[in-house]
């Protein structure tokens, strides 16, 4: 039976710290760190089922890009492409080209927007434009149908997720409109 010299602490040269330090050299008993943006993500209501390893595999799927203020995301009739997470800034949803007027909505730091791409291509409702410098991630429609295929678990939880979300926000729709007057 072979002894390694953290084995046996009485073999010259071993000591605690040198043994402790063969075992962080090794990535043994070093805990992971975890990238940033993946405790952004797990935040989300769509992504909040999902492990720590399947949050790290979606995250793998994720492209950054910054965008400058007023920098246009996405144009109202385009093909829906991918859903966004604004890591940072804020993004407007307003109607084409009429930022003031036509506002819609704001999606601040830690929220996500245009994720019926996901479902389908269908052209977007609203123009997305950056309302201040912002860094936004995006999966794209093609990466999730990817996961479908290689990770079928995860991309199930997403859907569930979603469906659930839009459900909600369905029924809070036909709430509001039952309450105005006729």
């Amino acid at each position: 039976m072979r002894t390694d010299a953290c084995d046996n602490p009485t073999t010259p040269g071993s000591s605690p710290r040198s043994c402790e330090g063969a075992a962080a050299m090794l990535g043994f008993g070093k805990r992971q760190t975890e990238h940033p943006r993946i405790a952004q993500i797990r935040q989300l209501f769509l992504f909040a089922t999902l492990r720590p390893r399947e949050l790290r595999v979606v995250d793998g799927l994720l492209h950054e890009r910054r965008y400058l203020k007023d920098e246009i995301v996405f144009d109202e009739r385009e093909e829906g492409q991918a859903l966004y997470v604004v890591l940072s800034g804020r993004v407007l949803i307003c109607r084409q080209g009429d930022p003031v007027a036509g506002r819609i909505a704001e999606i601040p730091p830690g929220s996500l927007f245009g994720e019926l791409a996901l479902l389908d291509g269908a052209p977007r409702t609203a123009q997305a434009r950056a309302a201040e410098d912002c860094q936004l991630a995006a999966l794209s429609r093609s990466d999730f149908n990817g996961l479908v295929d290689t990770h079928g678990a995860i991309a199930s939880k997403i859907a569930l997720q979603l469906a659930r979300d839009l459900g909600k926000k369905l029924v809070s729709k036909l709430v509001a409109n039952d309450a105005r007057p006729l």
